[in-house]
């Protein structure tokens, strides 16, 4: 029985899984508010005490760096590390990976219908693949052929700089500029970000949940856009979703990524029907040509299955792919 996980800034998603006839087979799974514990030894404990089960494999997706199989976890105040978490849970060793790499790996596992296809572009078998997931946080992986499979790289493209490629884009990062030092990629391409755009679109317009508690911001704005009855709630997702296929073109540009561009993470599939309108391949597309690479021939699909990075860390568990 392999325990997988899928840690972030919000959830924490903690899994069983068997192989099965080669398949991953999940038998149980619980969702922990992340803030609500002190780490992933107390969920940890928590889960494999309810379900009774002896593991005999684990591995967890995280956002943050991993470094020395040792993880600060970006947007909650969690240290994983993975000798501790290997002698916590009796085993030799426990598979530590970035949130975005668990999720390209969790590609491999998925079927058809956990995936749909936006552009269908000209594949190329074996060729580099591209993931990139907005939530708490932002997260790209990218997803290289070894010649045997494919091995994902992890990265915190997150915390890279926002880079804007029209003049709103331009304005807007002045705007972010006079509240934060550095203008990073998460504090537009995130659930933060839709705030952040919305008060630079709009700064006389306010909605309950951008001055307490009692509703997100992101959930707010997204619902109040797809119903149409909040003009400046539109006009953000619009603009947050140019943004985000900006940076997904940005990243199959320096991925070459001619196996496809995954969106991934719950945000996407919430406003599915936004992105399906254009403004996100518009966004992709708009790039310097690359002498002879078309971003159009770049097939871009959406993962619709929340749990890929949870069934990415079960499988990189099994395989040791890490």
């Amino acid at each position: 029985m392999i325990l997988a996980g899928d840690i972030g800034g919000t959830k924490s998603n903690l899994g069983l899984f068997d192989v099965r006839d080669g398949m991953m087979v999940r038998v149980a799974h619980k969702r922990y508010a992340s803030h609500d514990h002190a780490g992933l030894h107390e969920i940890a404990r928590d889960f494999l005490h309810e379900t009774g089960a002896k593991i005999s494999a684990a591995g967890f997706g995280i956002a943050g760096p991993v470094l020395n199989n040792r993880v600060q976890a970006s947007n909650i105040p969690w240290i994983v590390d993975g000798a501790e978490m290997a002698k916590f849970l009796g085993l030799p060793r426990v598979c530590l990976l970035n949130d975005l790499q668990a999720t390209a790996y969790g590609l491999g596992v998925l079927g058809p219908s956990d995936i749909e296809t936006i552009i269908p572009g000209v594949p190329v078998e074996n060729a580099t693949r591209a993931v990139i997931a907005a939530g708490t946080g932002l997260g790209e992986s990218i997803l290289y052929w070894d010649g045997l499979q494919y091995v994902a790289m992890p990265s915190e493209a997150g915390h890279a700089d926002f880079a804007p490629n029209t003049d709103q884009q331009a304005d807007l990062w002045k705007f972010l500029k006079t509240k934060h030092e550095f203008v990073f990629q998460e504090l537009v391409l995130s659930g933060r970000g839709f705030q952040h755009i919305h008060e630079f679109l709009a700064p006389s317009v306010r909605h309950p949940g951008f001055d307490g508690e009692q509703m997100d911001p992101a959930v707010e704005i997204t619902q109040l856009a797809l119903a149409g009855t909040c003009p400046a709630c539109v006009e953000t997702v619009n603009l947050w979703i140019e943004i985000y296929g900006s940076e997904a073109g940005n990243l199959a540009l320096r991925a070459v990524a001619r196996g496809g561009v995954y969106i991934a993470g719950g945000i996407v599939v919430k406003i599915l029907a936004k992105i399906k309108e254009g403004r996100f391949a518009t966004g992709m597309h708009r790039k310097c040509n690359a002498g002879g690479f078309e971003l159009k021939d770049v097939p871009l699909h959406v993962v619709l299955d929340e749990e890929c990075p949870l069934k990415g860390a079960a499988y990189a568990a099994s395989k040791h792919s890490y």
